[in-house]
């Protein structure tokens, strides 16, 4: 008995279509579109005739898209990216389009009018899901039009934003359909979040250095073939992957960074650099009159602008230990490392050769002992001289 009573009471939970209701609706929905079709053949006709004018001038339109694809030499440009949005115009949202934009002039009836609606909000919902994916795929391939990275690492990279944006936007999408479908999407949205945060806390690593990646992309800190400096290291970029960047060092070893380690530092881009200083510390001698010492500088422009470098300053630096020391800077015409190289060669030798013509000595370690007279003031040994004739060892 009670089994029976369970299954009876299972029975009345089941939903139950009363066929009959269905058939008074669906005779009543023929019925008014009868008596609409009747009453407003008019408007229809002049509806239908607006709306297929409306849906060939939006069909000749999306026909542009090849066009504007075409006008760009690369297909990368901006024309290029606004073209394949259009292509991209499935022809059920323009039919859609069209009837909505005619079909409150024709007066039809609640349920007609309510139908083209639903379809037209779905259709216009994922239409635009698909334009932006369409815009944001081709901002990111017009950034990275010019980039010299690898082709390899590039199309992973490219291959895996694709995905990302395509998720993202139809899920909205299907999220926003729902919600006009009168779906409570609350606990679908806090599903997909809890789910987001998971994902990301589990791979947090990789999508950092992934990110990381991108930044360089759009951010182009530097490219593929700079000099680059960064801690105390300095190299050649060589290769930018999704998840490392490769840099040649100078002494030809290869060396292999995360790309969210590498943007954590301080880097330096000698390849856009505008020119290359150089520094030299200069120690005369403390005996160097001071008419010397005040044309020092004077003299330095001179032999540097001669040897083709670009002056800067020259100053009096500090009070060494054994020499005045002068603070030398100047500049390379260009910031190749090899030509900056050669004149830094060229200038040293040539202060060396001034001051020697000058009479300018340039100090080394030196330490001078001094000797008590008698009386007990210092004697210069540099001035002592022995006049006591020679010996006489007879």
């Amino acid at each position: 008995m009670t089994t029976n009573n369970t299954a009876a009471a299972a029975a009345a939970r089941k939903p139950h279509i009363d066929t009959a209701q269905v058939q008074d609706q669906v005779e009543g929905l023929l019925a008014s579109s009868a008596l609409w079709l009747r009453t407003h053949w008019l408007q229809i006709l002049i509806g239908i005739g607006a709306g297929v004018a409306i849906a060939a001038a939006l069909f000749w339109l999306r026909g542009l898209g090849p066009r504007l694809v075409a006008r760009s030499r690369t297909g990368k440009g901006w024309s290029a990216v606004l073209g394949r949005a259009v292509e991209r115009t499935h022809g059920f949202f323009i039919v859609l389009l069209s009837a909505k934009l005619v079909v409150g002039y024709a007066g039809a009836p609640v349920d007609v009018s309510s139908t083209v609606t639903f379809l037209f909000t779905v259709a216009a919902v994922f239409q635009a899901a698909i334009w932006a994916r369409e815009l944001i795929l081709g901002a990111i391939e017009h950034r990275t039009r010019n980039e010299r990275l690898g082709g390899e690492a590039l199309g992973s990279a490219l291959g895996l934003i694709r995905l990302l944006v395509s998720f993202a936007v139809f899920a909205i999408a299907f999220v926003v359909v729902l919600d006009n479908l009168g779906v409570n999407v609350t606990g679908l949205v806090a599903g997909l979040g809890v789910g987001g945060i998971a994902i990301g806390l589990a791979a947090q690593g990789i999508f950092a250095d992934l990110f990381a990646a991108l930044a360089i992309i759009f951010d182009r800190p530097f490219r593929r073939g700079d000099a680059v400096t960064y801690d105390s290291t300095s190299g050649t970029v060589e290769e930018i992957g999704l998840k490392s960047t490769r840099i040649r060092g100078i002494d030809g070893e290869l060396r292999v960074i995360s790309n969210k380690n590498l943007l954590d530092k301080e880097i330096q881009n000698n390849t856009v650099r505008e020119r290359r200083r150089s520094k030299f510390i200069i120690g005369l001698a403390y005996e160097t009159p001071t008419d010397q010492l005040e044309r020092f500088p004077d003299t330095m422009k001179e032999v540097i602008e001669a040897c083709g470098m670009t002056y800067v300053r020259c100053g009096f630096f500090q009070f060494g230990t054994s020499s005045l020391d002068f603070d030398v800077q100047f500049d390379s015409p260009s910031a190749d490392f090899t030509e900056s190289f050669n004149g830094r060669h060229r200038t040293g030798i040539a202060i060396l050769k001034r001051c020697n013509e000058e009479g300018l000595t340039i100090a080394y370690p030196m330490q001078v002992n001094y000797t008590a007279a008698p009386d007990g003031r210092l004697i210069d040994p540099r001035r002592i001289s022995d006049d006591r004739g020679p010996r006489d060892d007879a």
